[in-house]
């Protein structure tokens, strides 16, 4: 895992929900995390890439079966080692973000029906 070079307000939005993700155990494609940060798109895929790049998370494509309509989605989810250090970046630029609470206003019962239902 490498330092991340830039902390923006996008990479924070973005890793309070992957840490609350990681808490709860869950993956998360990128259209659940651009609703739960409330981020446009291209915002959201240029942190996962940086993350991803910077070995914080990991991202895996899903498998779907032959008959099943659609494109594939990415499902992202943080490594141990980031997750801790995610909590710390987060204790110190937000430490409400780091209580057991709802990320952004979105919960993750709420995800599981968007993760369940959205294609």
């Amino acid at each position: 895992m490498e330092g991340l070079q830039r902390i923006t307000q996008p990479t924070l939005d973005v890793l309070e929900v992957l840490l609350h993700a990681f808490n709860d155990d869950t993956q998360l494609h990128g259209w659940a995390i651009m609703k739960a940060t409330k981020r446009a798109g291209p915002t959201v895929y240029k942190v996962l890439d940086r993350l991803e790049d910077a070995r914080w998370i990991v991202g895996e494509w899903e498998t779907l079966a032959p008959d099943q309509p659609g494109p594939r989605r990415r499902f992202y989810r943080l490594t141990g080692e980031a997750a801790q250090a995610a909590r710390s970046l987060l204790a110190e630029r937000r430490p409400a973000a780091v209580k057991v609470r709802p990320a952004l206003g979105f919960s993750l019962g709420r995800l599981g029906a968007l993760l369940a239902g959205d294609r």
